[in-house]
């Protein structure tokens, strides 16, 4: 027994409770059948997506104090209180950008000789990230999107996705639906991207190229992709390349004002940071051709890319509405506004698959490391050894010290 190596699965305390999980039930049980020298504790949760009977059914053991373990495996954010002294933690700290909101959790961290793991800094050799939740905000995005433009226009009704038990029983919801005629328009080329291509094929939704979609109009419901290199050319010479972009984006421009005109919905999947033209200007909204009446902001950064995200909706009351004469928010589904859906939490809303997805790729990719005494995909992802900054992460000292 001595040799054991003890992980524990923490409960979500950061509010709003979050519902996901890093292992399910039957992740737990194939680890712990792979790896004889590891056990998983599971703490109880009232509000986790599994629920605490079927850990204890697959042979996890729940149990209220994880002391006696070395690893802890979160998902958001742990309250300071939460934090137990000289452990490692896996979670997402969102501290890497020096978020003012968790700079006093990551002093803690300090504090109390935590080593801290970051789910987002851990990467592929080629620097793709290896874990995120992408996949599932694109796909509830695309379906909230869709909803809310169903009920504006009310030609049909969607459900909502977190009444369903998993994404199955999402999937036999569309048997039968069918959608009128109408044009989408959806960003990117990223997990978020890929979800919301998930949510087109299973309703047959048919893609088009860019340049039909533009000048054709069709009797049945059609989308088109824009990826990064179609949305954004440079100024002077009418080229793209990736590097180039993430490095000089102030030097491009944005291509995207023609979409304005044709398309209904816009479903929002591309990566954005502050010095990237926006898709386009809020002047735009008060011009006559706009005609796009639903935005699923997927990235959902407020007044990024989209203008007019005004802030962030929730999962029970998703969408807003935004007038377009003076951008200011009102009651969804009013005539002459655009809606706006902008969730920051989708995949809460199918967190069994969520979790089972985020599980596997950690299982495949991450956990042989984990168990290592020198993985360099670990090492380059922790941000704090030993109550001390590593080297790479050593930027944030003046974060980690109080100042901002």
């Amino acid at each position: 027994m001595e040799n054991k190596i003890h992980i524990g699965l923490i409960r979500e305390e950061k509010h709003p409770h979050d519902n996901r999980v890093a292992f399910t039930p039957k992740q737990c049980q194939w680890i712990m059948q792979h790896f004889p020298q590891v056990q998983i504790y599971v703490q109880p949760s009232p509000l986790r997506c599994f629920k605490d009977d079927e850990y204890e059914k697959a042979g996890v053991p729940l149990q209220e104090d994880l002391s006696h373990c070395t690893t802890l495996l979160g998902i958001k954010e742990v309250p300071t209180d939460e934090l137990i002294a000289g452990k490692t933690y896996l979670f997402f700290s969102h501290t890497k950008k020096k978020q003012p909101h968790n700079q006093h959790m990551l002093q803690t961290i300090l504090e109390k000789n935590i080593t801290l793991i970051d789910y987002e800094c851990l990467v592929h050799p080629d620097g793709q990230r290896i874990l995120g939740f992408g996949f599932f905000a694109g796909i509830v995005g695309a379906h909230n999107g869709l909803m809310a433009y169903g009920e504006k226009t009310q030609s049909f009704h969607f459900k909502r996705v977190h009444t369903c038990h998993d994404f199955q029983e999402l999937i036999n919801h569309y048997f039968g639906i069918k959608l009128p005629p109408l044009k989408i328009v959806i960003t990117g080329s990223g997990r978020v991207a890929a979800g919301a291509l998930e949510i087109m094929g299973l309703l047959g939704i048919k893609y088009l190229p860019p340049e039909e979609y533009l000048i054709n109009t069709y009797s049945y419901p059609v989308y088109t992709q824009l990826k990064a290199g179609e949305l954004y050319l440079r100024k002077d010479d009418k080229t793209y390349s990736r590097a180039d972009f993430h490095a000089h984006p102030e030097a491009y421009e944005c291509r995207f004002l023609p979409y304005v005109t044709v398309s209904d919905i816009l479903m929002n999947g591309i990566y954005w940071d502050q010095k990237i033209p926006p898709l386009f200007q809020p002047d735009d909204l008060k011009k006559e051709n706009f005609r796009i009446q639903v935005i699923a902001d997927i990235t959902d950064d407020t007044n990024g890319s989209i203008p007019c995200n005004l802030g962030d909706s929730t999962i029970e009351s998703p969408v807003y509405g935004v007038t377009k004469d003076k951008m200011e928010q009102t009651e969804p589904y009013l005539p002459g506004t655009v809606d706006m859906m902008c969730v920051s939490n989708l995949p809460n809303e199918l967190p069994r698959d969520a979790s089972q997805y985020f599980g596997d790729q950690l299982m495949k990719y991450v956990f042989d490391e984990l168990l290592q005494t020198n993985s360099e995909m670990i090492s380059n992802a922790t941000i704090v050894a030993n109550g001390k900054l590593t080297e790479r992460y050593a930027y944030l000292e003046d974060y980690a010290k109080g100042a901002l």
